[in-house]
């Protein structure tokens, strides 16, 4: 198959193919003109590259399972990436959880409800962020803060209480 003939097949550049080529992850089988050719098994090679792409594994991970002999597969790294997915789609789970929630509670206030606040924060360790205070003593910790900076403006101590602590917080 020439170069062109594999673009139409995968979908994929030329120039996707040359940089693969370029850096071993397929060989051309030779060249007419300017026209590289590959072998039919390029195609298999191009689906564990798209594969291991979506799994998260950088192209240099993918072609260290490239060998002479065919695909080697490094089982440490498939399992570290899957326990790498399974905390992202913990997180993924979360987020959906607490904008299902938030799209539907009933409090006037999201920050007053309780079960938004556990989301939020469960949402926020499973990202990673250590917590020293409870969301809630932050937000109002950079709202005291805000006032304390805005009381200057006139016009912002005009506004009704709900609409400033509103705009304070976008």
């Amino acid at each position: 198959m020439d170069i062109s003939q594999v673009a139409k097949a995968t979908g994929l550049p030329s120039s996707t193919l040359r940089y693969y080529e370029q850096k071993r992850l397929i060989r051309s089988i030779g060249r007419v003109g300017l026209k590289r050719y590959f072998a039919s098994d390029v195609m298999e090679k191009l689906a564990l590259i798209n594969l291991g792409q979506s799994a998260g594994l950088s192209l240099d991970e993918i072609g260290r399972m490239f060998t002479l002999q065919g695909v080697v597969v490094d089982r440490e790294l498939l399992v570290t990436k899957a326990d790498e997915t399974d905390k992202q789609v913990t997180r993924l789970v979360a987020m959906r959880d607490g904008l299902r929630h938030a799209a539907n509670c009933n409090a006037d206030n999201h920050l007053n409800c309780p079960k938004f606040l556990r989301l939020l924060n469960i949402t926020s360790k499973k990202a990673g962020k250590e917590k020293s205070r409870k969301p809630r003593e932050q937000i109002k910790k950079v709202v005291l803060q805000k006032l304390s900076i805005r009381k200057k403006n006139s016009t912002m101590n005009n506004l009704p209480r709900k609409r400033f602590i509103a705009k304070l917080l976008c």
